[in-house]
């Protein structure tokens, strides 16, 4: 059975926590919601 993560917000939090669920599980499918026109990265 798959796994999904939906996370809202694609401020610095936002690719941070999905960075790290996909460290933590590779077989879990993210999807980010963000409603502005840009989301943040970082390195």
């Amino acid at each position: 059975m798959s796994k999904n993560l939906v996370i809202v917000g694609g401020g610095a939090a936002g690719p941070s926590v999905a960075a790290e669920a996909k460290r933590r599980d590779q077989s879990l499918q993210v999807t980010m919601i963000e409603r502005g026109e840009f989301v943040s990265h970082a390195a």
